[in-house]
């Protein structure tokens, strides 16, 4: 099985679509090539998680969607307006919250979060905004110069400019980074509110098990190369590998003959036997391989299964060739 980017398992109308990247690529003077012919379809209303390792590309496609960074190569629509034509209608659908904590120092949360919306021609709404900073526990900051803030309360006032023109499409730049557990709870909770409003997410993060907890699909890149988008699910049944661990009564020195073909390894000096089996075969070998070690005089007192986490199956991926077969 070839896992390819392109998405054409995607049963999804192509009017759902309400972010699409057709052959973008991003090289620099000096020859460096960050982003590779990628293409990637965004569904209106899911929660997108891009994961990859520092430098793979995440950062540098979100700026191009966002029309911050000029792509070399390709185009890019959002919510059906090209990010260069109509750069102000393109831009206006799309909320970004950075990784870096920029803000305006010496002016108010209030102002501040006020003037992001007037910078989209959004007519002053002062019960929208109240909404937003009290979703966020800012309200009681209203009138708090940022730069008294702390970096958790500034992390929370950038996701309050990047919602106050009321986007229909939200990027979140590695959110989680240098905050606090409260914060990372509030805003994956308001993350869920608002994809229950028809917001769309899409968001990087190095906390993947907030991926497998919150994203909708996941995709992959590395070396500036998109190498997998999947539906979380299917994804966890595809790459994802189960591990029965048996705690032996006697160690083992080595694998006994017969049994080289099974994918049995030793761990712990020899008093632990792992299987690890592909959790798509309906059959899983268990049985006969539970036979097979009584026939060669191996008893355990102890048997445990396990299951891959999105981690594992990231990492795996990673570590192999931008192609990617399975």
């Amino acid at each position: 099985m070839t896992l390819n980017p392109t998405i054409p398992h995607m049963a999804t109308a192509a009017s759902n679509v309400i972010v699409s990247v057709r052959g973008i690529g991003k090289s620099y003077a000096g020859g460096f090539r960050a982003l590779k012919h990628v293409d990637l379809d965004i569904q209106r209303g899911e929660i997108f998680a891009l994961l990859g390792p520092n430098g793979a590309g995440k950062t540098t496609l979100i700026n191009i969607i966002c029309g911050i960074v000029k792509a070399t190569s390709g185009t890019v629509t959002a919510d059906g307006f090209d990010s260069v034509r109509d750069y102000r209608a393109a831009r206006s659908s799309i909320g970004l919250v950075p990784q870096e904590l920029h803000t305006d120092s010496f002016e108010t949360v209030l102002a501040t979060v006020g003037f992001s919306r007037g910078l989209f021609g959004k007519a002053p709404n002062p019960a929208y905004l109240e909404k937003v900073l009290r979703d966020l526990s800012l309200w009681d900051k209203r009138d708090a110069k940022i730069m008294t803030l702390s970096g958790g309360m500034k992390r929370r006032v950038l996701i309050a400019k990047a919602l106050a023109h009321e986007p229909t499409i939200l990027f979140l730049d590695e959110p989680s980074a240098g905050v606090d557990v409260a914060l990372r709870h509030d805003m994956w909770r308001m993350v869920r509110d608002l994809r229950a409003g028809g917001t769309t997410i899409i968001l990087t993060t190095h906390y993947i098990e907030e991926a497998e907890d919150m994203a909708d699909r996941i995709g992959v890149i590395n070396k500036g190369e998109l190498i997998l988008v999947e539906d979380k699910h299917v994804l966890m049944r595809k790459l994802g590998k189960k591990q029965l661990t048996l705690t032996l009564q006697q160690p083992l020195a080595k694998i006994p003959e017969g049994l080289e073909s099974w994918s049995l390894e030793l761990a712990q000096e020899g008093n632990t036997l792992v299987y690890t089996y592909d959790t798509q075969n309906e059959d899983t070998g268990i049985t006969v391989l539970l036979r097979k070690l009584g026939e060669h005089g191996i008893d355990f007192k102890d048997l445990r299964s396990s299951e891959s986490s999105l981690e594992d199956i990231f990492v795996s991926l990673v570590n192999q060739p931008a192609e990617v077969s399975a």
